[in-house]
């Protein structure tokens, strides 16, 4: 089968996550797939892979910096691979907004970028505010008020919904 590099941009390890349940679905299929944090990742691996995938992860708003350097810097090895991009964020548990035509932050993602990925998506994220900074359970408790989310600071939620995830992997696999 294929060569699969699955990179990754986590701030607190959900995307990473999601990612590791990527892999354990190629995996079975007969794919080779590595996983690395995006840091990791250069000309070299690209040009070892068949497949790339890029998981990256939203906080107030953005990606990290990292990813779009990286979609820039390498824009031109990814123009010749078969790739796939998804972003998580706690916006796509609304319906209104997990798509990649309605998550705003995907459609900044790639009005930013010359990538073009050949499959997209967005899942939501997670909530854990036990394992927040002060200021990062703070400033999220208000977001998520503003927005109806919950705000129990002792709350874990995650919103992601695996079996779309599971698709993502079938979609990957296909390409």
């Amino acid at each position: 089968m294929a060569r699969i590099l699955i990179a990754y941009s986590t701030i607190d390890g959900h995307t990473r996550h999601i990612c590791e349940r990527l892999q354990s679905q190629l995996v079975p299929q007969g794919h080779a797939v590595t996983l690395l944090p995006i840091e990791q990742v250069g000309a070299a691996q690209l040009q070892a892979t068949d497949k790339f995938v890029l998981g990256a992860s939203i906080r107030y708003g953005k990606h990290r910096p990292n990813v779009l350097a990286f979609a820039h810097a390498h824009a031109a090895a990814l123009a010749g691979l078969p790739s796939a991009f998804f972003t998580v964020n706690v916006v796509a548990r609304k319906p209104n907004r997990n798509t990649p035509d309605t998550n705003p932050y995907l459609r900044k993602f790639l009005r930013q970028v010359p990538w073009r990925p050949t499959v997209l998506d967005v899942f939501a994220g997670r909530i854990d505010y036990q394992h927040m900074g002060p200021g990062d359970r703070l400033m999220i408790r208000f977001i998520m008020w503003l927005t109806h989310g919950p705000t129990d600071p002792t709350a874990v939620v995650e919103f992601t919904d695996w079996g779309r995830v599971q698709a993502f992997a079938q979609r990957v696999s296909a390409m």
